[in-house]
């Protein structure tokens, strides 16, 4: 971020409900307060909120997700990132994801992945201006297991 030009904007953890909560309109789907608390709750969970002079709210978010496997040790998992449209190409994203980066490690972790698809060039573009290389096209197979979700 010290490369970047002053854009009037800067990036905190997010550490209430409350701050969660504000990020809502950058969020896929609307976020619920009780979910809020169960990821502040939960060791390894992060949420980076950028904060815009003038702005009402965040103007862009990243989280994270603390992985610890028994042969490859802890790495970080960039879970989602955001950044409202009259923000952009600001070096907001940019920004978050070397937030991030430097998060994991000074919190020991080995390295920092995310899944993106192949053809989103706005996303590939920021992680990649962040320091971040592809490995090549991969698949993603999820399961819907029947739990709450944010539909209901």
């Amino acid at each position: 971020m010290s490369d970047e030009p002053d854009w009037g904007w800067w990036i905190g953890a997010a550490r209430t409900v409350a701050e969660v909560l504000s990020a809502g309109p950058l969020y896929d789907e609307p976020a619920r307060a009780d979910w809020a608390e169960r990821f502040l709750a939960s060791s390894g969970h992060h949420l980076l909120l950028a904060y815009a002079e003038g702005a009402d709210g965040p103007v862009g978010m990243v989280s994270g997700v603390e992985m610890t496997h028994p042969d490859k040790g802890t790495e970080m998992f960039l879970y989602e990132l955001a950044v409202a449209p009259a923000h952009r190409r600001r070096g907001v994203g940019r920004g978050l994801v070397e937030a991030l980066a430097g998060l994991a490690r000074e919190r020991g972790c080995h390295g920092m992945w995310v899944g993106v698809d192949t053809d989103n060039e706005p996303a590939l573009a920021t992680y990649r201006s962040a320091g971040g290389s592809s490995e090549g096209p991969c698949t993603v197979v999820s399961w819907s297991l029947g739990g709450p979700s944010a539909a209901s």
